[in-house]
């Protein structure tokens, strides 16, 4: 490190104050800003002094510690957050720890070198990829659709290739872990998944991750999903979190096409990610799903300006007009992708419709939520460096 971390420890009510005194690190590498007593004054100390690391300290299963780690990862994801338990067992408890977003999970009794290990651990795997390069993280879309069959792995695929042709490093990640297609719509075989990257075991880092990546012609990177849906249950939100920290740390966009509906799995991915891609259909189900699924983001504390609406088969004669979109939405959908007939045959041939018809205007629409997401970031970060083909 190159600066001390400053570290801000929350307590919470019934915590051994002695015991968790005797456990914190006495190390140049970590500067304790302040020692608060009671979380509804510690998430108050945290918006108002500086921190680059929150220690959590709590007696057991505690509501408040879990609050305050959500919202200290939504106010900043790029701050890690451990969480110490002080007395009981965690049972039960430290799945909904991880679920809120916390790094790691600390139980007593522990040494201070223990705690000092595990402390730095949780910065570097946060943060370390972005210090040692010196750049920010990645931006990182989560592309959601409360709705089965509106058109997300569609709409990831081809957002994907279109950063890709446009010279952009780029992953996909495929969320939808019991059946997920992207690797089938942008025909590549699933000679390694996520499963296999998990039953690999050890540490994650960018050699090994790119191990399990498939590589479409265009460039874009996938890792794909399971082949059997009774492989989902071995990956985990902390692992995602992993992956998704060394994937923005080594590539300039990722995307996350995932499954219908918020799942521990997909809240973790919209925790993580920088934006969110709402994606929907011009019928009543859909849009009735589509108002609940962005009045839950909102619920979440989501930044309204940080997500795009897709709307698919936009031109379908069903009754349905663009003001009523508005009007049951409650906002104008950003970008309007044509029925075609080309689409579904594209799907099934494995070549994104960006692709296989360029110049229609459904290729069109996919291209200019690209050119959205490129747009934004670029005036953002002053012309990013372009990865990928030559083009």
């Amino acid at each position: 490190m190159t600066h001390a971390t400053r570290m801000l420890v929350a307590v919470d009510e019934g915590v051994d104050s002695e015991a968790l005194q005797a456990i914190l690190p006495i190390d140049p590498e970590i500067q304790i800003v302040g020692v608060v007593h009671g979380l509804e004054d510690s998430w108050t100390t945290l918006q108002e002094t500086p921190t680059d690391l929150l220690v959590v300290a709590c007696p057991g299963a505690s509501d408040r510690a879990l609050f305050l780690v959500d919202g200290a990862v939504k106010q900043r994801p790029e701050r890690p957050v451990v969480v110490v338990v002080c007395d009981g067992s965690p049972n039960g408890f430290v799945q909904r720890v991880f679920e809120a977003g916390a790094d790691d999970l600390l139980t007593l009794p522990q040494t201070q070198e223990d705690v000092l290990f595990a402390l730095r651990k949780a910065v570097a795997r946060k943060q370390g990829a972005s210090a040692a390069t010196g750049v920010a993280l990645s931006p990182m879309i989560c592309v959601l659709g409360p709705k089965g069959g509106t058109g997300k792995t569609l709409t990831s695929c081809n957002l994907a290739v279109s950063l890709a042709e446009s010279g952009h490093k780029v992953a996909v990640v495929d969320l939808d872990l019991q059946f997920g297609d992207v690797g089938l719509a942008l025909g590549l075989a699933p000679e390694r998944t996520i499963y296999e990257l998990v039953k690999s075991g050890g540490s994650l880092d960018d050699e090994k991750l790119d191990g399990y990546l498939a590589t479409h012609p265009s460039g874009a990177r996938a890792l794909i999903a399971p082949t059997r849906p009774d492989h989902a249950g071995i990956v985990t939100t902390e692992f995602l979190r992993e992956v998704y920290a060394a994937l923005r740390a080594s590539h300039e966009y990722v995307i996350v096409d995932t499954p219908p509906g918020f799942t521990p799995e997909v809240i973790a991915s919209i925790d993580s990610s920088s934006h969110v891609c709402m994606v929907g259909m011009l019928d009543s189900l859909s849009l009735k799903n589509t108002k609940l699924g962005l009045e839950t983001l909102e619920l979440m504390g989501y930044d309204g300006e940080r997500m795009r609406l897709v709307l698919n088969r936009a031109d379908s004669r069903v009754g349905i007009t663009l003001d009523d979109v508005v009007s049951i939405i409650g906002r104008k959908p950003d970008v309007l992708v044509p029925s075609d007939r080309d689409i579904p045959r594209s799907v099934n041939e494995g070549t994104p419709i960006v692709l296989a018809k360029a110049r229609s205007d459904a290729a069109k629409a996919f291209k200019s939520l690209a050119a959205m997401y490129e747009l934004r970031e670029g005036s953002k970060n002053g012309g990013r460096r372009r990865w990928g083909r030559k083009r």
